[in-house]
């Protein structure tokens, strides 16, 4: 870069910023309430846009000086819809579970008057103390919010609001400096890749820098197909402008002109808050040619994936976005060598790009300074499954298993004893609770079995099956194997063939020492990352489970009693109320029917396994029984 260019960059940059600025105190200027309802995928699903629509409509009707604004997810997904009030002379206050007629109720009482309405505050304490800010929540103390930090607290379609709260300041002091310093700093930093490989960032950045070959190309991929997982999907849609600025801030380091993002066309808002940040960066200046007035011209284009699994994988992703079958392609060279058209690519997942801004406002030394020494920077995670609170979190490499989903995730509903947790996604693997003290970091989880991922987090209790747990992943991969090599596409055919004979009670001793032997060659002989770690759940699950395993196959047992074909359900005689038809009128099959004496009896030939008749007995009565393996009814209290 020249110096002219240099010197055009700060007084292009503050012009920007000044105005961002202003339009940012203009959204909070004194006196004034605002009103942000988090209206990510997961606020939509639960009724977000009713709400703010709701909020809109009276604050209208009300004539009241105050700005609604929708912003992205505030991680507590179990809460939504989610809205912050922030009215002058109170503390930020925070409403979950809210609905249209809430949200009246609050403008009536709070915003027009002094009532904030404490039976409607997210996590107020049993002595009623109101807990005022999300960051004051308990699970704070364990959270350290890095690439998290923007999301709920501004609007994502809002340029402006991204500036204002330091956004694209990386960029311009990275444009200020020379790419082999700008890779230097990412290097030194230690950050590794969040797709789920791990790889050193700094260094893919060098060897594409150093690759000969003209054009270059970034990509983003954001193509996240892990059952149980949404931190991409979620970042997107909250804070779009950080992974923009993380690609700029890559291709000038690499000497990339073009770039893409590679999302899934399953992703509707993430695409449309996409493409709202690009047609927003271009308007002003931070995309195309000449950057903020310097000699970097750089341009991004949107690829709509069509959700196949196996186009995460980066040789898959690049034949997909070449008009190609997303199928992946033997390495080396790699893709930073030799990727997309042939020309040196790199290829970087959402959450590694949105860390770079942060590396480069702060120093390598800072970043590097958060973690464990192989592992820097944070970790995020989207909690789903047998958990109180789920939703998304971000917490310090090192952090243990234990913290994140007792402290954070509040631990597993409804009495139940934790079991294990699917970490990494379906190629990642089952620990179980001697695993809970476990720090989480790259080489740790690798150690164990199971693997970071792109970082989900799946919380098994008493009642799910290990055997089934690994026969449904095992099912996943396999449907989203592309088939080209053999291990992968026969491997998993046959290990889930297996599985599928043991979750039915056709399980012989010798298959599980088949299934091992299988899951091993898989694992070895495959070509791509997803037949290669495909077998994780398995091995996992044989290596911490085995008795459950044994049980299935010697005792025809589930010993959580959830194999529909080795569980059968009963109605104890001396329990059950003749004047009670909860079972018959919930049975859709009609496999419930009373006796001469109205005491219900299940007809097994037609019972389907649906638990509907246990969940609607009444508690007092406690009738209807699940049993494993099947077996005669007991007939009296004993």
């Amino acid at each position: 870069m020249t110096t002219t260019g240099v010197q055009a960059i700060i007084p292009a940059f503050q012009e920007l910023k000044v105005c961002a600025e202003a339009h940012w105190k203009g959204l909070w200027k004194s006196g004034r309430t605002v009103i942000t309802v988090g209206t990510a995928a997961c606020g939509q699903a639960a009724g977000a846009l009713e709400v703010l629509q709701a909020f809109r409509d009276e604050v209208s009707k009300l004539n009241l000086d105050c700005r609604v604004i929708e912003v992205g997810c505030m991680g507590h997904c179990y809460a939504e819809p989610i809205v912050i009030i922030s009215k002058p002379g109170y503390p930020a206050i925070c409403y979950g579970h809210v609905n249209p007629v809430i949200a009246g109720t609050l403008v009536k009482e709070f915003v027009a008057g002094d009532n904030p309405c404490l039976e409607f505050v997210l996590g107020a304490l049993e002595k009623n103390d109101l807990i005022p800010s999300l960051s004051e929540f308990p699970r704070a103390q364990y959270e350290k919010k890095l690439i998290l930090k923007n999301c709920g607290h501004i609007d994502p379609t809002d340029i402006e609001q991204y500036i204002a709260n330091g956004g694209y300041l990386a960029l311009e002091k990275a444009l200020r400096m020379r790419p082999e310093k700008v890779i230097d700093e990412v290097k030194r930093s230690g950050l590794r890749g969040r797709g789920g490989a791990g790889f050193p960032t700094g260094q893919k950045w060098e060897i594409c820098r150093n690759s000969a070959g003209k054009p270059k190309y970034a990509i983003c991929n954001a193509d996240e197909g892990d059952p149980g997982a949404f931190m991409d999907r979620s970042i997107i849609e909250s804070d779009p402008h950080s992974v923009l600025e993380g690609m700029l801030i890559s291709a000038y380091a690499t000497g990339a002109r073009q770039g893409y993002i590679y999302v899934r066309a399953e992703y509707p808002l993430a695409v449309e808050r996409v493409q709202i940040a690009l047609r927003q960066a271009k308007k002003l200046g931070l995309l195309g040619r000449e950057i903020l007035g310097s000699n970097f011209s750089f341009d991004i284009k949107l690829f709509q994936g069509s959700g196949a699994f196996v186009c995460g994988e980066e040789t898959a992703l690049i034949a997909s976005l070449e008009g190609e079958a997303g199928t992946p392609h033997v390495r080396p060279p790699y893709p930073a060598v030799s990727g997309l058209f042939g020309k040196p690519t790199t290829i970087n997942n959402v959450k590694t790009l949105t860390y770079v801004r942060h590396i480069i406002n702060n120093g390598a030394e800072w970043f590097a300074g958060i973690g464990t020494k192989g592992s820097r920077g944070t970790a995020v995670f989207a909690l789903a499954g047998k958990i109180v609170n789920t939703g998304l979190v971000e917490v310090p490499m090192g952090t243990t298993l234990r913290q994140v989903i007792f402290e954070v995730g509040s631990g597993i509903p409804n009495g139940k004893k934790f079991k294990a947790v699917q970490i990494g996604g379906p190629s990642g693997g089952c620990l179980p609770e001697s695993a809970l003290d476990l720090p989480i970091d790259f080489d740790s989880l690798k150690k164990a079995g199971a693997m970071m991922g792109s970082g989900g987090m799946v919380v098994l209790d008493e009642d799910d099956c290990m055997v089934e747990i690994a026969r449904y992943f095992v099912e996943f991969t396999q449907r989203e194997s592309c088939g080209k090599c053999t291990y992968c596409r026969l491997g998993t055919k046959q290990m889930l063939e297996i599985l599928t004979d043991i979750t039915k009670g056709r399980g012989k001793l010798e298959d599980i020492d088949m299934l091992q032997h299988l899951a091993e060659g898989v694992k070895a002989g495959s070509l791509c990352g997803l037949g290669k770690t495909a077998p994780n759940p398995v091995l996992t699950t044989l290596r911490y489970f085995r008795n459950e395993y044994e049980a299935h196959v010697r005792e025809g047992r589930c010993p959580s009693l959830m194999c529909p074909d080795l569980i059968a359900y009963y109605i104890l005689p001396h329990k059950c109320e003749r004047s009670c038809d909860a079972c018959v009128g919930t049975c859709s099959v009609e496999a419930i029917s009373p006796d001469k004496k109205r005491i219900k009896v299940i007809d097994q030939e037609k019972c389907v396994k649906c638990n509907n008749c246990l969940v609607a007995c009444p508690l007092q009565y406690n009738a209807v029984v699940k049993l494993s393996p099947p077996g005669k009814v007991p007939t009296s209290k004993k």
